[in-house]
């Protein structure tokens, strides 16, 4: 799929991407989204080598509270022409919807412009990374030679702090910072239309290659079907519209379920999924503002009953009734004499 969000270049966009992958024309391209379209915002020319004019021409065009997309020419070139970098620009302080709209676009226009000729991406949120020196900071960052990859990396300090860690009975599963996988344009695409209530499933995998998280299935779904989207071999992250009434009313519930079968997953599988859980669950909750009722883990779908969902979403009157619940006195006529005994009456019975 192509266009993610259904946003294409505008024909005056298209134009000026032929013109700078034929020349030497613009230095600079300054694109937005526009009524729906990705749109030309201004170009600028160049006069010096492109580290000379790069903070002067780049740095003017971001604004403080609106994404957008810089792709700014290089004086190196390829077989396909000059190279250029991207930067997509999405400050912190930004609407939500914006930045989760340029984010679900990128790929879009990256098809448009022509990737072939795109030489380095770059994502910030402040002005520091994606100034020169914070370009220079990313060139020496991704021309480090690195044993493993920051994933890796992750992954094996996870396993050091797991191993380090004494286990009792009281111990309880430790919450790890996770690795924050990037996700792609379809998957982000389908969210927002959940978020939005024109989808009720979404399905997502990691893609371990490309380390992306990437949409697997938007399948309508309801309570019933609902077993049968878990995966019996693999890991998989789901949101579900859980459609019900409690209480005389009529209730939409988002729950989020992480499914990793028992027996069938690599150990590389359940520590990646394990660790990629959080930062998108924490994407998903404080980007998208998006209020998840209910957060379960599950080894199969046959756990998911419409009675376990309905119990899961509304525990309250349960767990009440386990907080005020009677305990249980020792068993067995023995043990009842041993409590109740005088102690002045030795070891003679009642």
């Amino acid at each position: 799929m192509s266009h993610q969000t259904g946003i294409q270049a505008g024909n005056d966009l298209k134009n000026a991407f032929a013109d700078a992958r034929n020349g030497d024309q613009f230095r600079v391209l300054k694109v937005v989204i526009d009524d729906e379209q990705l749109a030309l915002g201004c170009t600028r020319q160049a006069s010096k080598q492109w580290d000379q004019e790069y903070d002067s021409l780049v740095l003017p065009l971001l604004e403080e509270g609106m994404p957008c997309y810089i792709l700014y020419r290089l004086d190196s070139s390829n077989n396909q022409g000059y190279e250029w970098i991207l930067l997509a620009w999405s400050p912190e302080r930004s609407p939500v919807r914006p930045k989760m709209l340029y984010a679900a676009t990128r790929a879009t226009l990256k098809k448009e412009f022509g990737g072939g000729i795109i030489k380095d991406e770059v994502f910030g949120t402040t002005m520091d990374e994606v100034n020169l020196s914070g370009y220079k900071k990313f060139l020496t960052s991704q021309a480090a030679p690195l044993p493993l990859t920051a994933a890796e990396e992750e992954l094996r300090q996870i396993k050091l702090s797991e191993v380090q860690t004494d286990i009792s009975v009281d111990t309880k599963q430790q919450t790890l910072p996770g690795v924050a996988f990037p996700m792609h344009g379809d998957a982000m695409d389908a969210l927002l239309r959940f978020r939005s209530k024109e989808l009720n499933y979404v399905q997502l995998h990691i893609d371990f290659e490309k380390e992306l998280i990437k949409l697997s299935s938007t399948e309508p779904t309801d309570v019933k079907e609902l077993p049968r989207r878990i995966s019996k071999d693999c890991a998989r992250y789901h949101f579900f519209l859980y459609k019900h009434s409690h209480e005389g009313d009529y209730l939409e519930s988002t729950v989020f379920i992480y499914s990793m079968p028992l027996n069938t997953c690599t150990i590389r599988e359940r520590m990646l999924y394990s660790s990629c859980k959080n930062p998108l669950v924490d994407m998903v909750e404080n980007q998208m503002q998006m209020e998840i009722e209910k957060k379960l883990e599950i080894d199969n779908g046959d756990e998911l009953t419409a009675d376990f969902l309905y119990e899961e979403v509304h525990p309250k009157q349960h767990a009440h009734k386990q907080a005020f619940a009677k305990p249980k006195g020792p068993t067995g006529k023995r043990g009842a004499r041993r409590i109740t005994k005088p102690a002045t009456e030795g070891g003679e019975d009642d």
